[in-house]
């Protein structure tokens, strides 16, 4: 009991130094630090060197150039106003009344075609608050509609999506990404329809109450050019080249790299020997954002010119600080797992007799618990994969049944307050838990919710 009470200590002081403004890159190191002094003090140092850090510096190893590059294409769309053209013509296609909607569907378009949830964060910012300046929606609403595009369905339900959370499933239970295609679809359209529902009567409520946009904020992006006037295909052009690059890099990548073991170089004693199947899609959204890049400089170079410079560095310190916050994140969670208190918790949630529900508690706890969607589910399915599936197999439950559900239970609690798209977001936006928190919450507290909608519905239809 004790052990379990010192990992719940260790998850709720990080939850709320985060919410109230706490730097995470400290917290998640002393919190999980503290959790290992109370639970055997004298492995602390090799737990803070082998494990954290190892953890934290191998997020980074992966992830920091996706993170930079993502930064400096969102601030090159800003700069270039690109973003600007973008949000007139939406505004003209649907009204500054559906901006909402607009923000959702294409944070969804992108997560769809295979680009990163954090580098979407990036990417779509910019016109974003311009289109929310220009609705007089208030900013602070802006977390909770990226979470809803970027964070939910496309990331976890629609069928095919090439997220890591739905392809991590196919490996534990020998299914593909389209694993479930029809109940995949009811949770996403749930989780759509409920959330815009929800993110609407918000907006409702703050136009009754006079609420604008906002004053006083941080990390507003730079005015537009006055003279900006690109035709909007071409303005969304980069968008479109970064998800269809992505595509392509993924399926070319493997081919160019088929049957070779090493490169070899002339001042190393031996190859560099890199895993190309587990970097595959890292390589694939590096090469889309640069594609990206180029795209925009080739159509707006004399726009970004003379703020290049400025506007770069501020994209790189936006991007280390977001990168670090996750990684911190990433070795908290690997910490915790260790600890016999987490062991606890995984052994407890084996004995919930319905393999699907038991499946879905197991994998969006434990991701709530390390923060992480991805990583809650590799460690939930590492534990009790086969425990599911002995169930499964006992009630005729498909496989494809258990894929869908794991994939959609882990975008729910990992939403937490000290999750690392969920700094990221907040820091990108430049606004605080306290700001924005309660309608990523919301949005999380959906996405939950259809999880177990999907199974009500599988077990009263057969739908698969």
């Amino acid at each position: 009991m004790v052990d379990l009470l010192i990992v719940i200590g260790a998850l709720v002081f990080l939850m709320v130094a985060a919410y109230r403004g706490y730097s995470v890159i400290l917290c998640a190191p002393i919190a999980a630090m503290a959790a290992v002094l109370l639970t055997q003090p004298i492995a602390i140092a090799p737990v803070f060197s082998g494990l954290f850090m190892e953890r934290m510096v191998s997020f980074a190893k992966l992830y920091l150039p996706v993170f930079l590059l993502g930064a400096v294409f969102g601030k090159l769309i800003e700069l270039s106003g690109f973003s600007h053209a973008i949000v007139r013509a939406v505004l003209k296609l649907i009204g500054a009344k559906r901006a909402i909607l607009a923000i959702v569907m294409v944070c969804a378009l992108l997560t769809y075609g295979g680009v990163s949830l954090f580098v979407v964060v990036f990417a779509v910012y910019p016109f974003a608050a311009e289109m929310f300046r220009q609705s007089d929606i208030p900013k602070r609403l802006m977390p909770g509609v990226i979470a809803l595009g970027a964070f939910t369905f496309t990331m976890t339900a629609i069928p095919g999506t090439p997220q890591i959370q739905n392809i991590i499933p196919t490996s534990f239970f020998g299914t593909t990404t389209w694993a479930a295609p029809w109940l995949g679809l009811v949770g996403a359209f749930f989780t759509l329809i409920v959330g815009m529902t929800y993110l609407e009567w918000r907006r409702r409520r703050a136009a009754n109450a006079g609420e604008g946009y906002g004053t006083d904020l941080r990390n507003e992006p730079a005015a537009p050019p006055e003279d900006a006037s690109f035709h909007p295909l071409v303005a969304i052009l980069p968008l479109v080249v970064v998800g269809v690059s992505n595509l392509l890099f993924t399926r070319w990548i493997p081919g160019w790299y088929a049957g070779i073991e090493g490169i070899d170089l002339p001042g190393l004693n031996a190859p560099v020997d890199t895993n190309v199947d587990a970097n595959v899609a890292i390589w694939a959204v590096m090469g889309a954002l640069l594609m990206g890049i180029l795209t925009i400089l080739v159509f707006a170079f004399r726009k970004v010119a003379s703020q290049l410079a400025e506007g770069s560095k501020d994209a790189v310190s936006g991007a280390l600080l977001a990168s670090m916050n996750t990684a911190a994140e990433y070795g908290f969670g690997g910490v915790i797992a260790a600890l016999p208190g987490f062991l606890l918790v995984a052994e407890a949630l084996k004995a919930i007799p319905d393999p699907l529900i038991g499946e879905a508690i197991a994998v969006t706890s434990l991701a709530g618990i390390t923060g992480s969607a991805s990583g809650g589910m590799s460690i939930a399915l590492a534990a009790m994969a086969d425990t599911f599936i002995e169930g499964a197999q006992a009630a005729g439950i498909p496989m494809e049944v258990l894929h869908r559900v794991a994939a959609m239970a882990s975008g729910g609690m990992d939403t937490l307050p000290h999750n690392g798209a969920v700094i990221t977001l907040l820091a990108v936006t430049g606004l605080t838990h306290r700001q924005s928190y309660g309608d990523i919450f919301a949005i999380t507290v959906i996405s939950t919710a259809s999880v177990f909608g999907v199974i009500g519905v599988y077990y009263m239809t057969g739908l698969v």
